[in-house]
């Protein structure tokens, strides 16, 4: 018989990879707990081989649990998905199905047969807006049982906010190798050479109108190898942060939690967004962004000198900014 705690069928949906891959582990853990010597078979969606499904969920001549993991319904074959519509007419008692749908229309009939099979589904929404990154680090953290106070949470994710796998890694390897509480100090140490944390450094004292900063911090980013296409994407983030803000009224009107979640970004940077947009207007921002916009093509090769084209848009930028206030 399987788990107590587990029943026969279990769905992992959504594209979140990294998540799907932790409640399949999960599920599997879980399992192995009541029967520690689980027989675990894996079915690729997209390799599937007519017929494997009822050879690995057929009973066992010497019995034992078993758990069968198909991978991928998203892309599975008709056959997989015939296979699948058979058996879950008539699930077998010693065997776990595990199936992990990335998303997408394909093998609908087999999800709908699974939620109406009383499944145990599992949610694996993607982590892609800023704000989503922040509340997954925050809860890392959590789950781990360390605290990390709010500057420690945004510099992380300015730091290596492109890839979730990466901040998971980040929170793991500061949770241990530090005590305490993690700040931003601990961040600083440990990631503050990463390229996006140097291309916000760059971005923000763009932003403030600090040229001979932005500058400084360029220059030694450039020196240090890092290329300039990342920091020219970071400043059209920031610049466009400032728009979407902007468009909710003067300084962006309404809480910055209701805010935020309306614009998906985190409650942060909208707070950091309105203290910017004391300092620009919709002229200064149109021509920023124009610039950046040149810069992007300049530095992905349609120019000469990418270092210039940066160096050229950063003094654009701040004397945009400074033309207000």
């Amino acid at each position: 018989m399987t788990s107590e705690r587990v029943p026969p069928l279990v769905l992992v949906r959504g594209p979140e990879e990294l998540l799907a891959e932790r409640a399949v582990t999960s599920v599997l853990a879980e399992l192995r707990h009541t029967a520690p010597d689980l027989e675990i078979v894996r079915i690729g969606g997209a390799a599937y081989q007519p017929g494997d499904l009822v050879v690995h969920t057929s009973p066992s001549l010497f019995g034992g649990n078993k758990a069968v993991v198909v991978d991928g319904l998203d892309e599975a074959s008709d056959e997989l998905l015939d296979d699948l519509t058979r058996y879950l007419a008539a699930p077998a008692d010693d065997v776990t199905l595990v199936v992990t749908h990335g998303g997408g229309q394909r093998g609908k009939r087999v999800l709908d047969l699974l939620v109406k099979g009383r499944a145990r589904v599992f949610e694996c929404p993607l982590i892609k807006t800023d704000r989503d990154k922040v509340d997954f680090v925050a809860n890392e953290f959590r789950r781990q049982g360390r605290k990390a106070t709010p500057e420690a949470v945004r510099a992380l994710v300015e730091a290596l906010g492109r890839d979730v796998r990466e901040l998971a890694s980040a929170v793991s390897q500061l949770v241990a190798d530090t005590d305490g509480v993690v700040d931003d100090r601990l961040v600083e140490i440990y990631h503050g050479g990463k390229v996006e944390a140097t291309g916000f450094r760059v971005a923000d004292a763009a932003v403030a109108g600090q040229a001979g900063e932005a500058l400084r911090l360029l220059r030694h980013a450039i020196a240090t190898g890092v290329d300039p296409v990342p920091i020219v994407a970071v400043l059209a983030s920031q610049l466009r942060q400032l728009v979407k803000v902007g468009s909710a009224g003067p300084a962006g009107r309404g809480g910055s939690q209701q805010l935020a979640k309306q614009l998906g970004m985190a409650p942060w940077q909208v707070d950091k967004a309105r203290r910017a947009l004391g300092h620009w207007d919709a002229d200064g921002l149109g021509r920023a962004i124009q610039a950046v916009a040149a810069a992007d093509v300049e530095v992905k090769g349609g120019g000469r000198d990418p270092v210039y084209a940066v160096e050229r848009v950063i003094l654009t930028i701040t004397r945009a900014r400074s033309s207000v206030g």
